[in-house]
């Protein structure tokens, strides 16, 4: 009996099946015996795979409904592309998930990158059939592909064969893990941002290298990756946790973090795998052509992102009708649904809850948020130095143009919130020097916050101006300052950068222009009232709450890691990616918690975790808060979990000498005194009493011709905004007054 009904799936898209079908079957099957996967035998003593269990599993069906438009050569390859890992999936199962030998597959993984060599390259002599299948698909297909999806993917082959420890060390340990970690390791090791590269093969149209970085492209393969997984998880639910024992499962995840019975987890996963495909298609629709707009790209360059986009459409749908047919995963008694003229309505139904509620907020309840179990186990450290940069917080706020009552800023609300004493309490070892330094960029960075809030979202043209002039002044040369908000980040950046070396700048640099682009995106969404996707706010979150930048900022107390040739692969370790995302998740959760009142009840604000959570699982806002503190929690967890047990075992495996180890262990330390300094201020503040909220919420700031807020450059479409008003989305009906008071201006 399955353990859960299979839900109604969106499939906004019809599946084709390409006509090569059966000459990729033969093929491959002949290449799978060639590269001896048919009959090696597990540690069991029994074959991984047969001949009949290939045939049954059909992954030729896979690649002929996941690329149904490339030609009969491509489509054998790529079939023998999958069959590699799906086989590599199932042998390092058999052979290191069963037994846990952690140490020997290690070494087997480390080994087996060494097939992903340049062209003209050496590589070893393939020892076993999964190197043997490696080697032979890698030498099959990068001749015709750039350098630069190489690289790509050369890291997503290494990101699922390394991360598959993950796996492993959760399984040893009978550890489930928590949402957050789980979306973000699952498209790790899961193989879709793979998928996405082999994508850019099959559809003969490679991502432009100059795009691959941008938001709109790694959003597009992001939400692309989590809807394959969570689409998977569904499926495979009955095969991997009730008959393989695996733990790797969003069902699972939710049943346990949620205390869900399995059909109700299965729904809601149904559901955010829902909301990861209107994710895509609004990245597809909006985000994509504004990159066009704003690079200025050619032709050549659109049409291959729009093959691409088209490609990776046409593999979610063959993925779902493959996942219907194949042995491999529980799918019988499946209603496939309706197909042929007609039928687009059925497929898109079960997405019209998920495209209404992130156009329909839930209502706004007035009063404070009460605030319950959170778990912080370090103690608060202040730094000496704090009078000093209280001192010194409200006078460069007022020097740099800052202190305005129209927003609320004056020198006592400056006063009041303490900036001095948070960045006191999450540095507290900082000199007097780099403890003002970092007040000031905590000062700069709420003024910009607030900004937003007020000013921003009445006049988003003179908004998304001012967001893309500020990266303007992190060169050697910037423009003149026109602006309180470039005043302060000039003065920032020119006191920051010069004791920085170009590394410690370019480091910082992209730290601020993730955090630029991030406010810009939450800009977008409220401009257009649109509820994000609750996957794309965390990550989001991640930025505009400062993570990356504090992270800049540390390395430049930290020469003796900048100095190491290795900063690169240590800083971009899974590990310490862990360590940095959990920290930050744990602070920003904090702010959205201690911040709900101010930003739903006063600001009218939506991207808090809170209010979303109220809006996707349509429950009470306790019940939210109660999740978002037991999110929290299993983040702050996870933390101590990889600080205690899997770091040690990272030093072992890249042989870090002692300095670089202390390095990494005082990084560990400053992102404890980071959570625990930063609930302390989000407990004694002033600036989230509501007290300070009713005193300081006059009517929205609209800013007059070449006001204080807004450039030169912005204000002639600025006037015309404040003239004719806003464009009116088409859901929700418009209202005749905000609720701040502001009457709309009517249009003719």
């Amino acid at each position: 009996m399955n353990p859960f009904t299979l839900p109604d799936f969106y499939t906004p898209h019809p599946a084709r099946l390409n006509p090569h079908h059966g000459y990729a079957r033969v093929h491959s099957t002949a290449w799978a015996l060639r590269m001896g996967m048919l009959g090696e035998l597990g540690v069991d003593g029994k074959p991984i795979w047969d001949a009949e269990r290939l045939d049954r599993m059909d992954y030729a069906l896979l690649c002929a409904y996941t690329h149904p438009d490339c030609d009969a050569e491509a489509l054998a390859l790529l079939t023998e592309w999958y069959i590699w890992v799906f086989y590599f999936d199932d042998w390092f199962l058999a052979e290191y998930k069963y037994t846990g030998n952690r140490a020997e597959a290690t070494r087997y993984l480390a080994r087996l990158e060494l097939f992903m060599a340049e062209p003209g390259c050496p590589a070893p002599e393939p020892e076993t059939p999964s190197e043997a299948g490696l080697a032979d698909c890698w030498a099959r297909t990068v001749p015709v592909m750039s350098p630069g999806w190489r690289q790509r993917m050369r890291r997503s082959t290494h990101n699922l064969m390394v991360e598959s420890l993950w796996e492993l060390d959760n399984i040893a340990r009978d550890r489930v893990a928590n949402p957050v970690e789980y979306i973000e390791m699952r498209r790790r090791v899961g193989g879709a941002p793979w998928s996405a590269n082999l994508v850019e093969f099959a559809c003969g149209a490679e991502v432009p290298g100059r795009f691959a970085a941008e938001r709109p492209l790694r959003v597009l393969c992001e939400t692309f990756s989590d809807a394959v997984h969570l689409r998977n998880d569904l499926f495979s639910y009955e095969r991997e946790v009730r008959v393989e024992g695996e733990n790797a499962n969003m069902v699972l995840v939710l049943e346990r973090f949620l205390d869900l019975p399995t059909q109700a987890a299965a729904e809601l996963t149904n559901d955010m795998l829902t909301s990861r495909l209107k994710q895509f298609e609004n990245t597809a629709s909006v985000e994509v052509p504004q990159l066009f707009v704003e690079h200025a790209a050619t032709p050549a360059e659109q049409l291959a992102v729009a093959r691409y986009t088209g490609a990776l459409q046409d593999w979610q749908s063959g993925g779902h009708e493959w996942h219907l047919r194949s042995s491999r995963y529980m799918n019988s008694g499946v209603d496939r649904g309706p197909t042929g003229l007609g039928s687009a309505a059925a497929r898109l139904a079960p997405g019209l809850r998920i495209q209404l509620e992130q156009h329909v907020p839930p209502p706004r309840m007035p009063g404070p948020l009460p605030v319950r179990g959170l778990v912080m186990p370090y103690p608060v450290s202040m730094n000496p130095q704090v009078a000093l940069a209280r001192a010194d917080g409200p006078t460069w706020a007022a020097a740099v143009g800052l202190l305005d009552p129209r927003l609320g800023w004056t020198a006592e609300t400056v006063a009041a919130a303490d900036f001095a004493g948070l960045m006191a309490m999450l540095d507290p070892g900082a000199d007097a020097a780099a403890l003002i330094l970092r007040t000031r960029w905590c000062t700069w960075g709420t003024y910009a916050d607030d900004l937003a809030t007020r000013v921003f979202r009445v006049e988003p043209v003179s908004g998304r101006d001012q967001l893309r002039r500020l990266p303007l002044q992190l060169s050697d040369s910037p423009p003149a300052p026109l602006t309180a908000l470039e005043h302060g980040l000039a003065a920032l950046w020119r006191d920051t950068a010069a004791g920085c070396d170009e590394a410690g700048r370019e480091r910082l640099r992209m730290a601020l222009i993730e955090l630029f682009e991030g406010w810009e995106c939450v800009l977008e969404n409220e401009i257009r009232h649109r509820l994000p996707d609750p996957v794309d706010y965390l990550e989001q979150r991640r930025l505009t709450s400062g993570g990356p930048l504090f992270c800049a900022l540390d390395a430049l107390c930290s020469p003796e890691i900048a100095a190491d040739p290795r900063i690169s692969e240590i800083s971009d370790s899974s590990i310490v990616r862990q360590l940095q995302n959990s920290a930050h998740d744990y602070a920003a959760l904090v702010n959205d918690l201690y911040s709900y009142q101010k930003e739903i009840e006063y600001d009218e604000e939506i991207h808090n975790l809170v209010y979303l959570t109220q809006s996707f699982l349509g429950c009470s806002r306790e019940r939210a808060a109660d999740i978002v503190v037991d999110l929290a929690n299993e983040r702050l967890t996870q933390f101590e979990l990889v600080a205690r047990e899997r770091l040690p075992e990272f030093f072992a495996d890249h042989e870090l000498p002692g300095e670089v180890r202390a390095a990494l262990l005082g990084h560990v330390d400053r992102l404890r005194d980071h959570m625990a300094g930063n609930l302390h201020w989000h407990t004694s503040t002033g600036r989230y009493s509501e007290q300070a909220l009713r005193a300081s919420r006059p009517r929205p700031v609209i800013a007059g011709p070449l006001g204080p807020f807004v450039s030169v450059l912005a204000d002639r479409a600025g006037r015309r905004i404040r003239e004719c008003g806003p464009p009116r989305p088409a859901w929700p009906p418009p209202r005749d007054a905000d609720v701040a008071g502001t009457p709309r201006v009517a249009r003719g």
